[in-house]
């Protein structure tokens, strides 16, 4: 989904992007720091319950993820941009959940928006499988973008709202552990 609108002088061209990895707390967190960032929305993407509830996508029976929602300007970061952040969020070999929290509604998934956003997803997947920079084969899944249902409001910016209880939850469910290990031997 490609927008225009003006700020200041200069024209921002919008696009979506949607990432699922694990616990959406975390995955959001990451990007809205990101430079080029207009927003991030955690929510539910990939199944086909209408407007499903956190309880309904948390029992694994509709077929959702735990997603993001991410809103750039193009002009400020490129989709590929992302595609390095999300790697750097995720344990893409493991297709059953991600670190503590196990099961299909939290396995990575890159939803592509456009048939460059495809092209990208999958050559940016093949490159970080020939790095050999995790010992599995990469199981992240690339498909298409179907729908995306907001999480509701307390989940959003849960990091910004609960900072204690984010730290804690971070920490305890081994994502950073995993991260600092995977990625600090570059």
């Amino acid at each position: 989904m490609k927008k225009t609108y003006h700020t200041s002088n200069k024209k921002a061209i919008l696009e979506t992007a949607t990432f699922a990895g694990g616990c959406f707390w975390c995955v959001e967190a990451a990007f809205v720091v990101m430079s080029g960032v207009i927003s991030v929305t955690s929510g539910y993407a990939g199944g086909k319950e209408k407007n499903p509830s956190y309880e309904q996508v948390s029992s694994g029976k509709t077929g959702h993820v735990e997603a993001v929602q991410i809103v750039v300007d193009k002009n400020k970061i490129s989709y590929n941009d992302l595609l390095d952040l999300f790697w750097r969020q995720i344990d893409p070999g493991d297709d059953k959940g991600q670190f503590v929290d196990r099961g299909s509604q939290y396995k990575p998934v890159i939803f592509y928006h456009t048939p460059e956003q495809k092209k990208l997803a999958e050559k940016s997947k093949k490159k970080l499988q020939e790095m050999k920079k995790f010992d599995q084969q990469i199981l992240t899944e690339i498909v298409p973008f179907k729908s995306f249902y907001p999480a509701e409001e307390y989940h959003q910016n849960y990091y910004k709202k609960n900072p204690l209880g984010y730290k804690m939850y971070k920490l305890g469910s081994g994502r950073d552990q995993f991260l600092k290990q995977v990625w600090s031997k570059r």
